[in-house]
């Protein structure tokens, strides 16, 4: 049995070997050779930088007694004190976040994928502004700049990976959104060793510390947000962005510009009508699916993506894979990895190291490790498979969790006796970050992004983000109500989730990784989605000349290949 629309696939990989023979393979050398657009996606990855700034510069700013004397009951001095309040300074942010991931479609869609990051970096700069305020203004002007600034973090989070995965050619496209959790983890661990720095302006007590302490870390956001800015108004268009709304000929010389290519070179020709090709797929499968909406109207395009999501929940076949992105979604933050993140110095403080400057000491630590052991994420998960690694990435989290429950619990009112235990916990937090740097953190917007068929997949991987900062919004919320009143039960319940977690990704989810579109289709029940995409797909191909080009270079050459993915598809259809 041969599956129709094979021939569609075909032409995808036909067109990556001719593209290989002429630029080589994917790889360090690949970067090289493609060192312009490798350095416009660095650029445009402050966005991550600042995303992961914001994560963590908040718990070391919580900590300060110069923020605490603003705060009031949002942020007490005493530590038994009600914690309700204060969880609402850190998860705000989260809330604006998912607001803003929810609106970043509609908003790369419409305006360009360059003018939104430029209407993110404003909203984000509005809300640094309005939070430096806080000096005379207190605890609501922190509320509602953090909300402000947590909607461009969303809107930066969601627009820069899909920007830099459309200026980058295929044999570096993966590394290059890699490249978007390293700044994230780099952002991260800046802002820990920042608040460390900055604790000891004026004095590390209160009436001794000025306010510059906790102020300097928040308004030092406006100078990469002011660089990103200024740096994207010479940033080119997306050359998909262009092609899917009819400026075929501006995408063509940008493409060629950002190849470093002539505009009639074989390569810009070929990558060009790829690029054409998925424009139509995406516009046909519109129509559709959805013709009411087929029209290219700015209301069209926000209503499209909640009609759509809306479809995912319709089929049995679709709602699994639903379920699985955001039920990964859900354990990813209910590990606990932005209860530490937020709340870390706090953490350590519970734990015996009651000197706050020690803390934040123990916290720069944090940034360090998780930064250097995401690194090993990027070069191996391709070959290591997702299913193992999420899986002992869980089971090694979930143990930290469990042992540092069993030493609070043993010595919570005797830290000043058990220095020893307090420092075994402090590691048992340290290497619970390893084991989320080089697992959930990466693996599980890997999973997220690929389970869906084409013409599904902007708007799967928009929901299983949603679930990520609304998770990750409650997280922040309660964590520290959590910590106040059922102490080391904190541990315990992160450990528990965490475990569950293991058990989901080993006997739930599927292993993703190397698997063709139709071979996901087998194992989520919807066989024909990804056939009949293909088939689309196929047609477009001959439409546009793709498919006349490759056998005109003989891309076809590699048939034997193709013969062999056939028969293990027919065989899983078989099964």
């Amino acid at each position: 049995m041969v599956v129709a629309g094979d021939t569609g696939a075909a032409t995808y990989d036909a067109a990556l070997k001719r593209r290989q023979d002429m630029m080589g393979a994917s790889g360090p050398m690949a970067l090289v050779k493609n060192f312009k657009v490798f350095r416009i996606a660095l650029f445009a990855c402050i966005g991550g930088i600042l995303y992961g700034y914001n994560q963590g510069m908040f718990s070391g700013v919580l900590a300060m007694p110069a923020f605490k004397a603003h705060m009031g009951d949002y942020d007490p001095f005493d530590d038994s004190a009600d914690q309700t309040k204060k969880g609402w300074l850190t998860a705000i942010l989260e809330l604006g976040a998912w607001v803003g991931t929810l609106l970043s479609g509609f908003i790369a869609e419409a305006i360009s994928r360059k003018y939104g990051v430029l209407v993110a970096v404003t909203v984000f700069v509005v809300g640094v502004i309005i939070q430096a305020t806080a000096q005379s203004g207190g605890p609501n002007v922190i509320l509602g700049g953090r909300f402000v600034t947590g909607m461009g973090v969303g809107s930066l989070a969601t627009i820069v990976p899909i920007y830099n995965s459309e200026v980058a050619p295929p044999e570096i496209r993966g590394a290059l959104v890699a490249l978007q959790q390293l700044a994230i983890t780099f952002g991260i661990m800046v802002s820990f060793w920042i608040d460390y720095g900055t604790n000891y302006i004026g004095g590390i007590t209160l009436g001794t510390q000025t306010d510059a302490a906790w102020l300097v870390p928040i308004c030092l956001q406006l100078f990469p947000a002011i660089i990103l800015f200024v740096g994207m108004i010479f940033m080119p268009f997306s050359p998909r962005w262009l092609v899917h709304h009819d400026r075929e000929g501006e995408a063509r010389k940008i493409l060629a510009n950002l190849r470093g290519l002539s505009a009639d070179h074989e390569l810009v020709e070929l990558e060009f009508l790829e690029i054409k090709a998925q424009s139509q797929f995406e516009k046909r499968t519109v129509a559709e699916h959805f013709p009411a909406l087929s029209d290219q109207t700015s209301w069209n395009t926000f209503k499209l993506q909640f009609v759509a999501i809306k479809s995912l929940f319709q089929t049995k076949a679709m709602f699994k894979r639903v379920a699985v992105a955001t039920i990964t979604m859900f354990f990813q933050q209910w590990s606990g990895i932005n209860a530490v993140l937020y709340y870390s110095p706090t953490i350590f403080k519970q734990l015996g190291l009651s000197d706050n400057t020690t803390s934040l000491l123990a916290t720069g630590i944090v940034g360090i490790v998780m930064f250097v052991f995401t690194v090993p994420a990027v070069l191996y998960i391709d070959r290591v498979g997702r299913k193992p690694v999420l899986a002992v990435g869980a089971i090694g989290m979930a143990t930290c969790h469990i042992i540092i429950a069993v030493i609070v619990a043993k010595n919570a009112d005797r830290w000043s006796s058990q220095n020893a235990a307090g420092w075994a916990a402090v590691v048992m937090v340290w290497l619970f970050v390893i084991h989320f740097g080089y697992s959930w953190g990466p693996c599980s917007w890997i999973i997220v992004a690929e389970i869906w068929p084409l013409s599904s997949r902007p708007y799967g991987t928009s929901l299983g983000a949603s679930s990520n900062w609304m998770n990750n919004f409650i997280v922040g919320q309660v964590t520290p109500i959590m910590l106040n009143r059922i102490g080391y039960g904190t541990y315990i319940l992160f450990g528990l989730l965490t475990f569950m977690g293991a058990a989901f990704i080993w006997f739930f989810v599927p292993e993703t990784k190397r698997l063709t579109l139709e071979e996901m289709d087998v194992i989520f029940g919807s066989e024909g989605t990804a056939q009949a995409d293909f088939e689309r797909m196929e047609e477009i191909n001959r439409e546009i000349g793709l498919t006349a080009m490759l056998q005109g270079l003989g891309g076809n050459s590699n048939n034997k290949d193709l013969e062999e993915r056939k028969e293990k598809i027919d065989d899983s259809q078989d099964a």
